[in-house]
């Protein structure tokens, strides 16, 4: 499905996620069977640190793999892609707070809920007492760690804290458009304890961590890669419905000749299949850079967005397929339609609005440019 997944990402664990994809999206949660071939997979343990037996992959990687599940389904993909980037959230705790979650095993499925943040977390002796609501968790049902963001009473600091998933309670709240099988219900933490060792600073999250011996995937800013990962379901989704479409107008309309007959249909194909390869290299040189290109504001500006736009390419390119497909297709439980309802859920979410990412890439291209303008003119003058 993908070009180049993980090897353990085999044939007989996409073909169940895409068996069990309708009725994810009927139950708004995903079944026991696909969360178990997922986690035996390896999602979980993508960025989870090599000490703790995990991989400290690529993004280049998690990209790859999230899209391949995300051709199979998309809700699969959006939980699988937390799995892994919460696993790179949490190797900011410390070392004995990573050896709690960790110790055991590194594939622990990490839900989380960090922006905005909510609660309040009350300095105790030896930790902080937490308490509040977070919406829209996804996949917290299935979770053993959750990791929730709250403001530092007395102080204005933001603390995440990893909380045991039996300390949490989760009030049944999904029930979106898309990415239904997500289960993204509301988690609900009351005077928790969590020691020292379990939490860090969010403020330490959004600009990597600067352990000199940290792997790449830890060290680089949450805005680098946080964007391509959130739309790598989204590619996935957007290449299976090109697949769907593709069927359709390969086969006979009621008049007996193929629906591709008509321009309108061989226009769609053409523009439809360019715009969902386009944003795959958008993502892919994107992974390319998280991985490997030194981190200035302007590449993390750039990345942003390269994803943001590759969203909005691909949300046009399933409008584009869902306009053009007959009325069967657009079958309101068929499988174009589930995928449509997913790639515009995920084109949605907060970190690909491209407004706010504009102002972003601006601020850093054209200040960037001022500024050599001006020096410039300063050597001129001199």
């Amino acid at each position: 499905m993908s070009s180049n997944p993980s090897p353990d990402l085999t044939d007989d664990v996409l073909v169940l996620a895409a068996e069990h994809a309708r009725l994810a999206d009927q139950e708004r949660q995903l079944t026991g069977e696909v969360v178990t071939v997922l986690t035996s997979a390896g999602l979980a343990r993508h960025f989870v640190p090599r000490r703790w037996g995990g991989t400290e992959g690529s993004f280049l990687g998690a990209l790859e793999d999230v899209a391949a599940v995300g051709e199979a389904c998309t809700s699969a993909a959006w939980v699988a892609m937390l799995w892994a980037a919460h696993g790179r959230f949490a190797a900011l705790l410390p070392e004995e707070g990573q050896r709690e979650v960790w110790g055991g095993s590194p594939d622990l499925r990490i839900a989380a809920a960090l922006v905005p943040p909510a609660g309040r977390a009350e300095p105790a002796d030896g930790g902080w007492r937490v308490t509040g609501s977070w919406a829209c968790v996804s996949g917290v049902e299935h979770a053993e760690w959750v990791l929730v963001a709250a403001p530092e009473a007395y102080g204005d600091g933001v603390r995440v804290c990893a909380v045991p998933a039996d300390a949490v309670d989760v009030e049944n709240t999904w029930d979106a458009t898309g990415l239904r099988g997500t289960g993204s219900h509301t988690a609900v933490v009351r005077d928790v304890f969590v020691p020292h060792r379990r939490t860090f600073p969010l403020a330490e999250l959004m600009r990597g961590s600067d352990a000199p011996e940290a792997a790449r995937c830890h060290r680089v800013p949450a805005h680098l890669p946080g964007g391509l990962l959130f739309c790598a379901p989204a590619l996935g989704a957007a290449r299976r419905a090109v697949a769907v479409w593709s069927e359709w107008a390969a086969a006979k309309g009621p008049g007996g000749r193929p629906h591709h007959d008509s321009p309108a249909v061989r226009e769609t194909l053409a523009v439809a299949s360019a715009q969902v390869d386009a944003a795959g290299l958008l993502l892919e040189r994107a992974a390319r850079r998280a991985d490997t290109a030194p981190v200035t504001e302007a590449l993390v500006a750039g990345n942003r967005r390269d994803a943001a736009v590759a969203a909005r390419m691909l949300a046009d390119a399933v409008d584009r397929l869902f306009r053009t497909g007959g009325a069967h297709i657009r079958d309101g439980s068929g499988e174009l339609t589930r995928l449509w309802r997913d790639v515009h859920t995920v084109a949605s979410h907060g970190v690909l609005r491209l407004e706010p990412v504009a102002d972003a890439y601006a601020s850093a291209v054209l200040g960037a440019d001022a500024a050599e303008a001006r020096t410039r003119a300063a050597s001129r003058s001199r």
